[in-house]
């Protein structure tokens, strides 16, 4: 799921993104924003249909197999379990899950070569096949060899991994989070009633999350002039050329979080925008935000500015 570091790293991007960008459109920057949400979602649900597919793939293997010119008595006789794999079978049929793939159009057996290659690769390990000679094909048990498809096939394939990154421009960033949700769902399916199982959503309370990250990205741009304003009377001895793009978006959002959300600890703020400073931006980066920030915020409290919620929220 995503969580609010990764939320916060969806806003820069889409506010580096207008500030590259000539044509400075709120409502087409905020849809884009809100799209690239979404797209960790429908990169999480493709994944979910490329292992159900793979387990799909066993059928059409026992058919092309069978219609050799010289069929073994193996070749007649395929082991379908991977067939009827009962974690696979119970997400197909979940409503939830069906209703993510019409919405996204998922369908990798209209390229059936990525498929194909991942069963392939998959029928001659020594995992499968111990799991088919494995007679456990409970709910639980089901569940070891998806794992290994997924963590040990899929995600080290180059051609799959190629084919995600065409797909989604922001792939490296999302693919922790997107392998996260797919761990979750194969945890949490604990019942064999496709009803009665949930796939893992986006967020742990979507509705608060939508509104923070709108918030942060639209507050920040909206109030580029006076955070900029901010930024500029504290960094006076440097030359604006010399600052990074990335520093001054970093603090503007840190400036946006102090004064606009109420229930965020300072000290969380501040640690959070340094945090991603360090992955974000010039090694140097850290020290200087922090600096500047420290200065900023000594004006804000000063002036009375920042408003939190609840004792012990605005000391750091």
């Amino acid at each position: 799921m995503l969580n609010r570091r990764h939320l916060r790293i969806k806003a820069l991007q889409n506010i580096f993104a207008w500030q590259m960008s000539d044509k400075k459109d709120l409502a087409s920057s905020k849809k884009a924003l809100m799209q690239s949400i979404d797209d960790v979602y429908e990169m999480y649900v493709g994944m979910l249909s490329l292992l159900v597919e793979t387990t799909e793939y066993t059928g059409v293997d026992a058919i092309e197999r069978s219609n050799k010119h010289l069929p073994t008595a193996d070749d007649l006789n395929p082991n379908l379990k991977l067939l009827n794999n009962t974690f696979a079978v119970t997400l197909k049929q979940n409503p939830d899950y069906l209703a993510a793939i019409h919405k996204y159009r998922i369908n990798w057996m209209s390229d059936p070569e990525f498929v194909k290659a991942i069963f392939n690769t998959l029928k001659v390990t020594p995992e499968y096949a111990a799991y088919l000679a494995d007679g456990d094909n409970s709910l639980e048990g089901s569940k070891t060899i998806i794992k290994f498809i997924f963590r040990k096939i899929i995600l080290k394939s180059h051609n799959i991994i190629q084919a995600f990154e065409d797909k989604f421009i922001n792939w490296s960033v999302d693919k922790e989070v997107m392998q996260g949700m797919v761990a979750k769902t194969i945890k949490n399916f604990t019942s064999e009633d496709p009803f009665k199982n949930k796939l893992t959503p986006i967020s742990q309370d979507w509705e608060e999350d939508s509104k923070f990250v709108q918030d942060l990205f639209v507050y920040t741009l909206k109030n580029n002039k006076e955070y900029q304003e901010l930024i500029a009377e504290r960094t006076k001895n440097w030359e604006s050329e010399r600052i990074a793009l990335m520093d001054t978006i970093l603090m503007k959002m840190a400036i946006c979080e102090l004064l606009n959300f109420p229930s965020i600890p300072v000290k969380v703020t501040i640690n959070e925008y340094l945090d991603l400073s360090k992955d974000y931006s010039t090694p140097k980066s850290n020290s200087f935000i922090n600096g500047i920030l420290d200065k900023i915020l000594g004006d804000l409290k000063r002036t009375d500015s920042i408003h939190k919620i609840g004792r012990g929220l605005i000391e750091e």
